[in-house]
Protein backbone atom coordinates (compact mmCIF):
# COMPACT_ATOMS: atom_id res chain seq x y z
CA UNK A 1 0.00 0.00 0.00
CA UNK A 2 1.75 2.82 -1.47
CA UNK A 3 0.28 6.43 -2.09
CA UNK A 4 3.39 7.36 -4.05
CA UNK A 5 4.67 10.57 -1.87
CA UNK A 6 8.41 9.96 -2.47
CA UNK A 7 9.99 10.05 -5.97
CA UNK A 8 12.22 7.03 -4.50
CA UNK A 9 11.99 4.49 -2.42
CA UNK A 10 14.83 4.68 -1.01
CA UNK A 11 16.33 8.10 -0.03
CA UNK A 12 19.59 9.73 0.84
CA UNK A 13 20.01 11.81 3.83
CA UNK A 14 22.55 14.85 4.14
CA UNK A 15 23.19 14.82 8.04
CA UNK A 16 23.15 18.59 9.11
CA UNK A 17 23.60 18.64 12.73
CA UNK A 18 24.13 22.44 13.79
CA UNK A 19 24.54 21.52 17.97
CA UNK A 20 27.18 23.19 19.95
CA UNK A 21 29.60 20.37 22.12
CA UNK A 22 30.39 20.80 25.72
CA UNK A 23 33.76 21.98 24.58
CA UNK A 24 31.77 24.94 22.93
CA UNK A 25 32.46 24.01 19.15
CA UNK A 26 29.36 24.34 17.20
CA UNK A 27 29.46 21.62 14.97
CA UNK A 28 28.23 21.84 10.83
CA UNK A 29 27.79 18.61 9.32
CA UNK A 30 26.95 20.60 6.04
CA UNK A 31 30.21 22.46 5.92
CA UNK A 32 32.46 19.92 7.52
CA UNK A 33 30.97 16.88 4.34
CA UNK A 34 30.92 20.05 2.08
CA UNK A 35 27.19 19.50 0.83
CA UNK A 36 26.88 23.15 1.27
CA UNK A 37 29.21 24.03 -1.79
CA UNK A 38 28.56 20.66 -3.93
CA UNK A 39 24.54 20.53 -3.42
CA UNK A 40 23.95 19.77 -7.21
CA UNK A 41 26.62 17.40 -7.76
CA UNK A 42 25.74 15.52 -4.44
CA UNK A 43 21.95 15.36 -5.39
CA UNK A 44 23.01 14.17 -9.38
CA UNK A 45 25.35 11.11 -7.65
CA UNK A 46 21.90 9.99 -5.60
CA UNK A 47 20.09 10.12 -9.08
CA UNK A 48 22.73 8.18 -11.22
CA UNK A 49 22.09 5.58 -8.77
CA UNK A 50 18.32 5.46 -8.53
CA UNK A 51 18.24 7.34 -5.57
CA UNK A 52 15.53 10.55 -6.20
CA UNK A 53 14.43 11.63 -2.78
CA UNK A 54 16.69 12.99 -0.10
CA UNK A 55 16.28 14.50 3.63
CA UNK A 56 18.79 17.54 3.93
CA UNK A 57 18.45 20.89 6.24
CA UNK A 58 18.80 24.55 6.57
CA UNK A 59 21.22 26.12 9.27
CA UNK A 60 18.93 28.54 11.08
CA UNK A 61 22.15 30.08 13.48
CA UNK A 62 23.85 30.83 9.68
CA UNK A 63 20.48 32.74 8.84
CA UNK A 64 19.72 34.46 11.84
CA UNK A 65 23.35 35.68 12.82
CA UNK A 66 21.54 39.17 14.29
CA UNK A 67 18.45 38.95 16.21
CA UNK A 68 14.97 39.55 13.24
CA UNK A 69 17.84 39.61 10.56
CA UNK A 70 17.65 36.96 7.95
CA UNK A 71 20.34 35.97 5.40
CA UNK A 72 18.49 33.31 3.26
CA UNK A 73 21.55 32.97 1.15
CA UNK A 74 23.01 29.73 2.10
CA UNK A 75 18.97 27.98 1.73
CA UNK A 76 18.25 29.61 -1.27
CA UNK A 77 21.46 27.85 -2.72
CA UNK A 78 20.05 24.28 -1.91
CA UNK A 79 16.49 25.26 -3.06
CA UNK A 80 17.94 26.28 -6.10
CA UNK A 81 19.92 22.77 -6.22
CA UNK A 82 17.13 20.74 -5.40
CA UNK A 83 14.68 22.44 -8.18
CA UNK A 84 17.30 22.46 -10.74
CA UNK A 85 18.27 18.59 -10.28
CA UNK A 86 14.45 17.32 -9.69
CA UNK A 87 15.78 16.04 -6.57
CA UNK A 88 12.44 16.14 -3.85
CA UNK A 89 13.69 16.66 -0.54
CA UNK A 90 12.63 16.87 2.30
CA UNK A 91 13.93 19.63 4.62
CA UNK A 92 14.77 20.04 8.53
CA UNK A 93 14.02 23.60 9.51
CA UNK A 94 15.94 22.52 12.94
CA UNK A 95 18.24 19.87 13.31
CA UNK A 96 19.66 20.24 16.99
CA UNK A 97 21.01 24.25 16.72
CA UNK A 98 19.90 27.40 16.92
CA UNK A 99 21.22 30.98 17.24
CA UNK A 100 23.55 31.42 20.49
CA UNK A 101 21.94 34.64 21.80
CA UNK A 102 19.04 32.14 22.67
CA UNK A 103 17.55 30.63 25.67
CA UNK A 104 15.92 27.43 24.42
CA UNK A 105 13.87 27.15 27.31
CA UNK A 106 12.45 30.53 27.14
CA UNK A 107 9.19 31.69 25.00
CA UNK A 108 11.70 33.72 22.96
CA UNK A 109 13.00 30.48 21.56
CA UNK A 110 9.20 29.72 20.26
CA UNK A 111 8.57 33.24 18.88
CA UNK A 112 11.93 33.47 17.08
CA UNK A 113 11.82 30.13 15.98
CA UNK A 114 8.51 30.51 14.71
CA UNK A 115 9.07 33.91 12.66
CA UNK A 116 12.18 32.23 11.12
CA UNK A 117 10.26 28.91 10.29
CA UNK A 118 7.35 31.10 8.54
CA UNK A 119 10.40 33.52 6.31
CA UNK A 120 11.71 30.14 5.76
CA UNK A 121 8.50 28.01 4.25
CA UNK A 122 7.93 31.65 2.20
CA UNK A 123 11.17 31.09 0.15
CA UNK A 124 11.10 27.60 -0.08
CA UNK A 125 7.63 27.95 -1.42
CA UNK A 126 9.46 30.02 -4.48
CA UNK A 127 11.05 26.47 -5.31
CA UNK A 128 8.81 24.01 -4.44
CA UNK A 129 5.28 24.11 -5.06
CA UNK A 130 4.73 21.77 -1.98
CA UNK A 131 7.23 21.83 0.72
CA UNK A 132 7.58 18.62 2.79
CA UNK A 133 8.89 20.05 6.06
CA UNK A 134 9.96 18.57 9.29
CA UNK A 135 9.72 21.44 11.85
CA UNK A 136 11.84 20.01 14.71
CA UNK A 137 13.88 17.18 13.88
CA UNK A 138 13.63 14.47 16.74
CA UNK A 139 11.89 15.90 19.37
CA UNK A 140 11.50 13.06 21.50
CA UNK A 141 15.78 12.13 21.31
CA UNK A 142 16.91 15.74 21.65
CA UNK A 143 14.84 16.00 24.74
CA UNK A 144 16.44 13.04 26.29
CA UNK A 145 19.84 14.16 25.25
CA UNK A 146 19.61 17.93 25.87
CA UNK A 147 17.13 18.06 28.54
CA UNK A 148 17.60 14.75 30.75
CA UNK A 149 21.02 13.39 30.22
CA UNK A 150 23.21 16.58 29.27
CA UNK A 151 24.92 15.12 26.42
CA UNK A 152 23.69 17.50 24.10
CA UNK A 153 23.53 21.69 24.16
CA UNK A 154 22.00 22.80 26.52
CA UNK A 155 23.64 20.30 28.65
CA UNK A 156 20.19 20.44 30.96
CA UNK A 157 19.70 17.23 33.27
CA UNK A 158 16.12 16.11 34.62
CA UNK A 159 14.13 18.63 32.07
CA UNK A 160 13.28 16.57 29.68
CA UNK A 161 9.90 17.00 29.83
CA UNK A 162 10.24 20.34 30.19
CA UNK A 163 11.99 20.57 26.51
CA UNK A 164 9.74 18.02 25.21
CA UNK A 165 6.91 20.37 25.88
CA UNK A 166 8.61 23.56 25.00
CA UNK A 167 10.01 21.85 21.46
CA UNK A 168 6.16 20.47 20.82
CA UNK A 169 5.02 24.36 21.54
CA UNK A 170 7.08 25.74 19.11
CA UNK A 171 6.63 23.01 16.11
CA UNK A 172 2.61 23.79 16.60
CA UNK A 173 3.23 27.75 16.41
CA UNK A 174 5.55 27.14 13.39
CA UNK A 175 3.06 24.61 11.79
CA UNK A 176 0.63 27.61 11.62
CA UNK A 177 2.70 30.35 10.58
CA UNK A 178 4.14 27.97 7.88
CA UNK A 179 1.12 27.36 6.60
CA UNK A 180 -0.45 30.86 6.76
CA UNK A 181 2.24 31.44 3.99
CA UNK A 182 1.73 27.86 1.82
CA UNK A 183 -1.56 25.85 2.69
CA UNK A 184 -0.41 22.91 0.80
CA UNK A 185 3.38 22.14 2.91
CA UNK A 186 3.27 18.67 4.17
CA UNK A 187 4.18 18.63 7.62
CA UNK A 188 6.51 15.37 9.03
CA UNK A 189 7.68 14.60 12.01
CA UNK A 190 10.28 12.37 12.69
CA UNK A 191 11.26 10.65 15.81
CA UNK A 192 12.76 6.96 16.95
CA UNK A 193 11.18 4.34 17.57
CA UNK A 194 12.62 2.22 20.09
CA UNK A 195 12.52 -1.11 21.84
CA UNK A 196 13.13 -1.68 25.81
CA UNK A 197 13.14 -4.65 27.59
CA UNK A 198 13.09 -5.28 31.37
CA UNK A 199 16.48 -6.02 32.99
CA UNK A 200 14.30 -8.62 34.89
CA UNK A 201 10.78 -10.50 35.29
CA UNK A 202 10.23 -7.95 38.62
CA UNK A 203 7.02 -6.34 37.87
CA UNK A 204 8.93 -2.88 38.92
CA UNK A 205 11.38 -3.52 36.15
CA UNK A 206 8.85 -4.61 33.85
CA UNK A 207 6.66 -1.61 34.53
CA UNK A 208 9.76 0.90 34.13
CA UNK A 209 10.89 -0.91 30.98
CA UNK A 210 7.17 -0.06 29.47
CA UNK A 211 6.55 3.29 30.53
CA UNK A 212 9.94 3.95 28.96
CA UNK A 213 8.99 2.50 25.31
CA UNK A 214 6.10 4.36 25.94
CA UNK A 215 7.71 7.77 25.75
CA UNK A 216 8.64 7.49 22.35
CA UNK A 217 5.06 8.14 21.64
CA UNK A 218 4.59 11.35 23.81
CA UNK A 219 6.01 13.67 21.62
CA UNK A 220 3.55 12.92 18.55
CA UNK A 221 0.71 12.45 20.80
CA UNK A 222 1.43 15.94 22.09
CA UNK A 223 1.47 17.52 18.48
CA UNK A 224 -1.95 15.71 17.58
CA UNK A 225 -3.48 17.46 20.77
CA UNK A 226 -3.80 14.01 22.36
CA UNK A 227 -1.90 14.41 25.27
CA UNK A 228 -1.47 18.16 26.79
CA UNK A 229 -4.00 19.64 24.96
CA UNK A 230 -3.22 23.19 26.28
CA UNK A 231 -0.22 23.00 24.25
CA UNK A 232 -2.58 23.59 20.95
CA UNK A 233 -2.01 20.35 19.46
CA UNK A 234 -4.70 18.81 16.86
CA UNK A 235 -5.01 16.39 14.47
CA UNK A 236 -4.52 18.51 11.17
CA UNK A 237 -0.84 19.17 12.27
CA UNK A 238 0.96 15.94 10.96
CA UNK A 239 1.10 14.35 7.60
CA UNK A 240 3.40 12.26 7.61
CA UNK A 241 5.38 10.44 10.61
CA UNK A 242 9.05 9.12 9.74
CA UNK A 243 10.79 6.91 12.44
CA UNK A 244 14.44 6.76 12.52
CA UNK A 245 16.03 3.32 13.59
CA UNK A 246 19.69 2.36 14.06
CA UNK A 247 21.01 -0.94 15.10
CA UNK A 248 21.10 0.49 18.78
CA UNK A 249 17.31 1.61 19.28
CA UNK A 250 16.70 -1.56 21.29
CA UNK A 251 18.05 -1.98 24.49
CA UNK A 252 17.63 -3.19 27.76
CA UNK A 253 16.22 -1.03 30.30
CA UNK A 254 19.30 0.92 32.26
CA UNK A 255 21.25 -1.63 30.26
CA UNK A 256 22.87 -2.46 26.95
CA UNK A 257 21.98 -2.83 23.37
CA UNK A 258 20.23 -6.08 22.03
CA UNK A 259 21.38 -7.26 19.22
CA UNK A 260 19.43 -9.04 16.45
CA UNK A 261 19.49 -12.59 17.01
CA UNK A 262 18.42 -12.15 20.84
CA UNK A 263 14.76 -13.60 21.02
CA UNK A 264 13.72 -10.45 22.88
CA UNK A 265 14.74 -8.11 19.63
CA UNK A 266 11.72 -6.85 18.23
CA UNK A 267 10.88 -6.76 14.32
CA UNK A 268 10.98 -3.58 12.86
CA UNK A 269 7.98 -4.63 10.90
CA UNK A 270 6.04 -4.93 13.74
CA UNK A 271 7.31 -1.77 15.86
CA UNK A 272 6.28 0.30 12.12
CA UNK A 273 2.69 -1.70 12.49
CA UNK A 274 2.21 -0.64 15.76
CA UNK A 275 3.21 3.02 14.87
CA UNK A 276 0.07 2.89 11.91
CA UNK A 277 -2.16 1.48 13.97
CA UNK A 278 -1.30 4.12 16.54
CA UNK A 279 -1.62 7.59 14.07
CA UNK A 280 -2.89 6.03 10.68
CA UNK A 281 -0.74 8.43 8.79
CA UNK A 282 1.47 7.01 5.94
CA UNK A 283 5.36 6.31 7.75
CA UNK A 284 8.19 6.31 6.22
CA UNK A 285 12.21 5.18 7.55
CA UNK A 286 13.71 8.60 7.97
CA UNK A 287 16.83 7.63 8.83
CA UNK A 288 18.80 4.41 8.85
CA UNK A 289 22.15 3.25 8.77
CA UNK A 290 24.93 1.46 10.74
CA UNK A 291 29.36 1.65 10.17
CA UNK A 292 31.79 -0.16 7.80
CA UNK A 293 31.26 -3.26 6.38
CA UNK A 294 27.78 -4.12 7.75
CA UNK A 295 26.69 -1.36 5.99
CA UNK A 296 25.07 -3.52 2.87
CA UNK A 297 23.78 -6.36 5.16
CA UNK A 298 22.02 -3.75 7.43
CA UNK A 299 20.31 -2.48 4.37
CA UNK A 300 19.06 -5.47 3.49
CA UNK A 301 17.77 -6.34 6.78
CA UNK A 302 15.98 -3.12 7.03
CA UNK A 303 14.55 -2.76 3.81
CA UNK A 304 13.14 -6.69 4.24
CA UNK A 305 11.47 -5.45 7.65
CA UNK A 306 9.93 -2.81 5.55
CA UNK A 307 8.76 -4.90 3.03
CA UNK A 308 7.25 -7.35 5.21
CA UNK A 309 5.18 -4.37 6.89
CA UNK A 310 3.81 -3.34 3.34
CA UNK A 311 2.61 -7.02 2.77
CA UNK A 312 0.82 -6.44 6.15
CA UNK A 313 -0.54 -3.61 4.74
CA UNK A 314 1.26 -0.62 6.91
CA UNK A 315 1.54 2.22 4.11
CA UNK A 316 5.89 3.00 4.55
CA UNK A 317 6.44 5.17 1.43
CA UNK A 318 10.46 5.06 1.46
CA UNK A 319 13.55 3.90 3.57
CA UNK A 320 16.27 6.45 3.67
CA UNK A 321 20.02 5.76 4.61
CA UNK A 322 21.34 8.21 6.70
CA UNK A 323 23.46 9.36 5.92
CA UNK A 324 24.26 9.22 2.64
CA UNK A 325 27.76 10.79 2.83
CA UNK A 326 30.42 9.79 5.21
CA UNK A 327 30.98 12.69 7.63
CA UNK A 328 33.66 13.69 10.62
CA UNK A 329 32.63 11.90 14.40
CA UNK A 330 30.79 14.35 16.27
CA UNK A 331 33.34 14.07 19.55
CA UNK A 332 36.45 12.88 17.91
CA UNK A 333 36.33 13.60 14.22
CA UNK A 334 36.91 10.51 13.13
CA UNK A 335 36.09 9.26 9.81
CA UNK A 336 33.05 8.00 10.21
CA UNK A 337 32.23 5.43 7.49
CA UNK A 338 28.95 5.20 7.40
CA UNK A 339 27.58 6.43 4.05
CA UNK A 340 27.24 5.66 0.26
CA UNK A 341 29.61 8.24 -0.63
CA UNK A 342 32.78 9.83 0.73
CA UNK A 343 34.58 12.77 1.31
CA UNK A 344 34.95 14.60 -1.93
CA UNK A 345 38.47 15.53 -3.59
CA UNK A 346 39.47 18.89 -4.97
CA UNK A 347 37.13 18.93 -7.96
CA UNK A 348 34.00 18.04 -5.70
CA UNK A 349 33.57 14.12 -6.94
CA UNK A 350 33.20 11.84 -4.16
CA UNK A 351 34.04 8.18 -4.07
CA UNK A 352 31.46 5.49 -3.88
CA UNK A 353 31.14 2.45 -1.60
CA UNK A 354 30.37 -0.21 -4.17
CA UNK A 355 28.94 -2.97 -1.91
CA UNK A 356 26.50 -0.63 -0.49
CA UNK A 357 25.88 0.91 -4.09
CA UNK A 358 24.78 -2.95 -5.19
CA UNK A 359 23.18 -2.98 -2.31
CA UNK A 360 20.80 0.05 -2.91
CA UNK A 361 20.39 -1.55 -6.63
CA UNK A 362 19.37 -5.09 -5.44
CA UNK A 363 16.78 -3.30 -3.06
CA UNK A 364 15.35 -0.91 -5.57
CA UNK A 365 14.59 -4.07 -7.85
CA UNK A 366 13.58 -6.21 -4.94
CA UNK A 367 10.67 -3.33 -3.96
CA UNK A 368 9.47 -2.60 -8.03
CA UNK A 369 9.03 -6.32 -7.80
CA UNK A 370 7.11 -6.78 -4.70
CA UNK A 371 5.16 -3.58 -5.51
CA UNK A 372 4.19 -4.83 -8.98
CA UNK A 373 3.37 -8.13 -7.66
CA UNK A 374 5.92 -10.40 -9.34
CA UNK A 375 7.59 -11.78 -5.78
CA UNK A 376 7.11 -11.35 -2.62
CA UNK A 377 9.28 -11.77 0.43
CA UNK A 378 9.04 -14.81 1.26
CA UNK A 379 10.99 -15.14 -2.19
CA UNK A 380 13.64 -13.25 -1.38
CA UNK A 381 15.39 -15.74 0.77
CA UNK A 382 17.33 -16.14 4.36
CA UNK A 383 18.57 -13.07 6.05
CA UNK A 384 21.66 -13.96 8.02
CA UNK A 385 21.75 -11.70 10.73
CA UNK A 386 25.80 -12.34 11.95
CA UNK A 387 27.06 -9.36 10.46
CA UNK A 388 24.60 -7.15 12.46
CA UNK A 389 25.16 -9.01 15.88
CA UNK A 390 28.92 -8.19 14.92
CA UNK A 391 28.44 -4.71 14.38
CA UNK A 392 26.24 -4.78 17.77
CA UNK A 393 28.61 -6.25 19.69
CA UNK A 394 31.93 -3.20 18.04
CA UNK A 395 29.22 0.07 18.60
CA UNK A 396 28.79 -1.34 22.31
CA UNK A 397 32.31 -1.85 22.80
CA UNK A 398 33.34 1.84 20.76
CA UNK A 399 30.20 3.48 23.19
CA UNK A 400 31.76 2.17 26.36
CA UNK A 401 35.28 3.00 25.45
CA UNK A 402 34.04 6.51 25.21
CA UNK A 403 32.68 6.47 28.59
CA UNK A 404 35.55 5.63 30.20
Amino acid sequence: MINGLFKSFIHGGFECSTHRLLTGRRLDLLRSTRHDQLAVSDYRLLQQHGIRTARDGIRWHVIEVTQGRYDFSSATQMFEAARDTGMHVIWDFWHYGWPDDLDIFSAAFISRFTRFAREAAARLSDYAETPFICPINEISFFSWAGGEAGVFNPFAKHRGDDMKRQLVRASIEAIHAMRAVNPTIRIIHIDPIINVVPASSTPADVRRAEEYRQSQFQACDMLLGRALPELGGGEELIDIIGVNYYIHNQFVWEGSMIVPSDPRYRHVATMLQEMYERYRRPLFVAETGIEDAARPAWLRYMCREVMTALESGVPVEGICLYPIVNHPGWDDDRHCHNGMFDYADVNGNRPVYQPLAAEVARQLANFNAIRSGAARVADLGDLDTTALDWAAHAMQERTDESRT
